[in-house]
């Protein structure tokens, strides 16, 4: 079988900010079909990583390829190729969910059946059909982190960015929201950011573990509990995250490497 297309490829990623380095030069691949967490205590850079695979934030220094693509120099093409979600979802609240999802399609370039066919289909698969004529302002935070999903999702994106997609959500909408995450896997990358390391064990098959702006740790929950000798995943996240950073980075690759 042929090694899955990778992605995203981050390499040498920094990222300073006038009083902080809020990323030191962190590394790592993502291949087609990858359902990985980002990991790491308030300030580890989960957020500014996100964000500057989603090119609303530029690197200070590095490589970014997202979807085959720059993010910094084809940051139009990334974008087309992306769906995402940042932890305050930006909605009009005045506006009812299918017609904020149909204005959102009409931005990605969707017309006509096709954009018809995509709104069931989002609608649906997000579980939004009860409050579909609802205004946003009407919703709860679970239904309004559907209607971003869905949003994320109305152009078939090939790679999902969501930062603290379960913040603020009962166990209820954290379950409900759980299934979408598995279901919008297959072909499709998703990274996404949580603080529920519980929920990142049980979704990812991998995670990303960043502290104080470096890659502590990059593999699947159990091999680094088995590593750390630890009792559990919790467990092994503070070992990680309260010691000194050190750098788990791969070494920076050779063109043609």
């Amino acid at each position: 079988m042929a090694e899955a297309e990778i992605l995203i490829d981050v390499e040498n990623l920094t990222r300073r900010f006038p009083r902080c380095e809020a990323l030191g030069g962190i590394s790592f691949q993502i291949r087609r079909g990858e359902r990985v967490g980002v990991l790491g205590p308030n300030g580890s850079g989960k957020t500014t990583t996100l964000r500057i695979l989603a090119t609303v934030l530029a690197a200070t220094s590095g490589r970014v390829w997202v979807a085959g693509f720059d993010a910094l120099a084809q940051s139009l093409e990334v974008r087309r190729r992306i769906g995402y979600l940042p932890e305050n979802v930006p909605l009009y609240p005045e506006m009812r969910v299918e017609e904020f999802l149909a204005f959102r399609g009409r931005i990605k370039g969707l017309r006509g059946t096709r954009l018809a066919a995509r709104l069931r289909e989002v609608v649906e698969q997000c579980g939004l059909g009860d409050c579909a004529k609802r205004p946003l302002g009407t919703l709860s935070r679970g239904f309004r982190q559907r209607t971003g999903l869905a949003d994320c999702l109305l152009h078939e994106p090939d790679v999902l960015l969501l930062d603290e997609p379960l913040a603020g959500l009962d166990l209820a909408q954290v379950h409900a929201l759980r299934q979408l995450l598995r279901e919008t896997g297959g072909h499709r990358t998703v990274l996404f950011s949580t603080h529920v390391l519980a929920e990142a064990e049980a979704l990812c098959p991998r995670v990303l573990i960043l502290n104080a702006g470096r890659l502590a740790a990059a593999d699947s929950p159990a091999n680094l509990i088995q590593a750390s000798g630890a009792a559990g995943f919790e467990e092994t996240f503070l070992r990680l995250t309260t010691l000194p950073p050190k750098v788990q980075n791969p070494p920076a690759r050779r063109n043609g490497a």
